[in-house]
């Protein structure tokens, strides 16, 4: 089948372009680099072209609410009218388990792009995982007080970002299905324990302290309200077994 990729360059992107390959599927990337603007529709309409699904992982560098529903709602709206106009029968999208307890910041983005897909004009299957193993990495370079690295308090139940590319291809394959069970990784986590842990497998033995984000966001980073329900599917590999593979 001919799978299309939104935002098939980013973290779990490339995994989904190389799993679908591994499959044998016809896989197209829709990137600016091959005249595919998501913001604007320019060079959608021949992407999506024979499209038998498409699978959209994008996402915005932004903890601002406002500029993350204004990129989720204009990139979202953009593709499925594309992909209404070229009859594309599946979309298949990726979102984040815990969201709509926590409408806040990125998630706020997140949320009104779920919303636009199940009221939008094509057939749907939406999974929400939780945070990648490679969130460690995020934090390590972007959490910062002047020189100081800082991590957030929060209870996290990590997955590998393969394992949920993988669940994604499936889902492709398969008829559009709605909102479909979480997934998560096999075991809760403490997000400043995997900085730490990631900062040392670089060579790193900085003091790295936790640290409580304020307002509603730090509030459900830290009382769980981000972890995976009893109903959720768990993954295989846990943090410590990603970490020795890097």
């Amino acid at each position: 089948m001919r799978i299309v990729v939104a935002g098939g360059t980013g973290r779990v992107g490339v995994h989904v372009v190389e799993i679908a390959r591994e499959r044998g599927h016809d896989v197209a990337v829709l990137t600016r680099s091959r005249g595919v603007d998501l913001l604007t529709g320019t060079g959608l309409a021949e992407a999506l072209e024979g499209a038998d699904a498409v699978i959209d992982v994008v996402s915005v560098d932004t903890l601002d609410a406002r500029k993350s529903v204004a990129f989720f709602e204009t990139t979202t709206r953009t593709l499925l009218d594309a992909e209404a106009a070229a009859s594309v029968p599946h979309h298949v999208a990726l979102s984040i388990v815990g969201i709509d307890r926590a409408p806040e910041g990125y998630y706020a983005g997140k949320l009104a792009q779920e919303h636009l897909i199940e009221n939008g004009p094509v057939p749907w299957t939406i999974l929400r995982a939780t945070q990648f193993h490679e969130f460690a990495a995020q934090i390590l370079a972007s959490a910062k007080v002047g020189p100081l690295h800082v991590a957030p308090r929060m209870r996290t139940q990590p997955i590998a970002a393969r394992e949920v590319a993988a669940r994604l291809v499936s889902l492709a394959e398969a008829a559009p299905a709605g909102r479909v069970r979480d997934l998560a990784g096999p075991r809760e986590e403490s997000l400043p324990a995997m900085v730490r842990g990631w900062a040392r497998a670089q060579g790193s033995h900085a003091w790295i302290p936790a640290v409580p984000l304020p307002g509603a966001l730090g509030r459900a980073q830290r009382d769980g309200s981000l972890l995976p329900g009893p109903d959720a599917d768990r993954g295989v590999q846990t943090y410590a077994e990603w970490l020795g593979e890097q």
